[in-house]
Formats: structure tokens, sequence, C-alpha cells
């Protein structure tokens, strides 16, 4: 997961750093030091990106024209 990959999610389910912190069991500094590009650990990366993928985040990954994000579509 990037850096902006993580700011896209946050936005696109109306989450704040407190928020993600919460949900993925991670202090919101880990979530400010993700943001600004520095590196995680494996474990901790898995932690947030499951928080993401639960609450229905589909990560795109980066091609020609960068990694994204969208919202899973309603099953």
């Amino acid at each position: 997961m990037h850096a902006v990959q993580c700011k896209m999610a946050r936005v696109a389910l109306g989450w704040g750093v407190r928020d993600l912190a919460k949900y993925a069991k991670v202090s919101t500094e880990t979530i400010s030091r993700l943001e600004r590009g520095e590196k995680l650990k494996p474990r901790t990366i898995d932690d947030i990106r499951a928080a993401f993928e639960a609450a229905g985040i589909e990560f795109i990954p980066e091609d020609t024209k960068g990694p994204g994000v969208r919202l899973r579509e309603p099953i």
C-alpha cells in the first residue's frame, strides 16, 4: 500500500486518522508515518489494509497511471 492510497481510502470512507487507527488497532502516529511515506513493518501494513478492506475498499495496483483505490459495490 502506498501513502497516497491510504489517504485516498480514508477520504472515500470519510475517516480521519483516528478512525483508521481505531479500526486497524494501531496508533495515530503509525497512520501519520505511513501517510508521510515512512516504512512500516509488513504486519502493520497488513493490519491497516485489512481494516480498509473490511470497510469496503479495494486497492488498485500501480500501473502507468499510478496506484489507486475504489469502493466495492454492495453485494
